[in-house]
């Protein structure tokens, strides 16, 4: 039976700056269910300031003025190689968002303190969704313990539990994922807080790559507004299908459906640790006995994910 989907769900949305990062801000400002309270952004797949800009284009197309946007200062252990994070400066450029207006962007408030603020007015308990670091989380949580029971549920993209890792470095071995790589510290005190977690990670993202056949899927329908934007969008990430070392997936995108069609994805009740420093540093592991439950994806229906997607993106603006 299909989970039942409340008439709307408030939802905080943290991500860094990725291709996918926005295009999952695409899917969230066209479902019905979602009450979007606010969006946070982490420097970490991205320069901030032209992630702010393509956030606040994003936002000024779908005519969603009403959604404040937040932006980190922390920055983590381990940064992203700096030509993945320039992306956004290219996404500026496209020419359906080059002359979007976008006044007051460079004006943002402290992510930490605006994920407090956001959870502190929450009229009930808030999912927050994060597409990229948990760091911003972390720090409005240790900052005020007293905002834990404001969350229903912890949506993250992050690990790789029983497939390889995606980080590939001189000085790690290759076991972590990048969100979590970034600040393993952080995403070792997440798994201790007790929060209800949904982890969507590598394990069944790996299921969804970004490939020719579902492009061209897309073009077909790029009459419709954003089915083209999308495909703009995904156009740039095509120096990395296919490539030897990377290969770009619907990483952060699965995971927003997942609000959606929770239906078309199976999960595993498991207990994980996350490896805070060392050369496995970011190392998600199941560990019996740790106590630190985790509502784990790993596997998804392709067909009924792509079906969604390919829906979603014949919305008219």
């Amino acid at each position: 039976m299909a989970d039942l989907l409340p008439t709307t769900r408030p939802v905080l949305f943290d991500h860094d700056g990725g291709v996918d990062d926005f295009l999952s801000l695409l899917l969230l400002l066209h479902m019905p269910h979602i009450e979007l309270l606010g969006i946070s952004i982490t420097p970490a797949d991205c320069y901030l300031e032209t992630a702010l800009l393509t956030t606040h284009k994003l936002l000024a197309l779908a005519g969603r003025h009403d959604v404040e946007v937040s932006g980190g200062n922390y920055h983590g252990v381990n940064a992203f190689p700096s030509d993945w994070r320039a992306k956004p400066k290219i996404l500026n450029a496209l020419p359906d968002l080059i002359n979007v207006p976008t006044p007051g962007a460079e004006h943002y408030e402290d992510s930490t303190a605006f994920l407090a603020r956001k959870l502190r007015a929450a009229s009930a308990p808030v999912t927050v969704l994060l597409t990229g670091p948990c760091s911003n989380l972390v720090l409005a949580l240790e900052h005020d313990p007293t905002l834990l029971p404001k969350i229903a549920e912890v949506v993250w993209m992050g690990g790789a539990v029983d497939v390889i890792g995606n980080v590939k470095t001189y000085h790690h071995n290759g076991t972590a994922e990048w969100n979590v790589f970034w600040d393993p510290q952080a995403a070792h005190k997440l798994f201790r807080l007790g929060l209800p977690l949904t982890l969507v990670p590598l394990d069944v993202t790996n299921q969804v790559p970004v490939s020719f056949d579902f492009l061209q899927q897309l073009a077909h329908q790029s009459a419709y507004f954003y089915s083209n934007l999308a495909g703009q969008f995904w156009a740039t990430t095509i120096d990395t299908i296919p490539a030897y070392e990377y290969t770009y997936f619907m990483w952060d995108v699965l995971t927003t459906a997942y609000l959606a069609i929770p239906e078309a994805f199976e999960f595993e009740q498991v207990e994980l640790e996350i490896t805070p420093t060392g050369a496995s540093a970011g190392n998600t592991s199941r560990l019996p006995g740790s106590g630190q439950w985790v509502k784990m994806a790993t596997r998804v229906r392709q067909d009924d994910f792509f079906a969604y997607l390919l829906q979603q993106l014949r919305q008219a603006r």
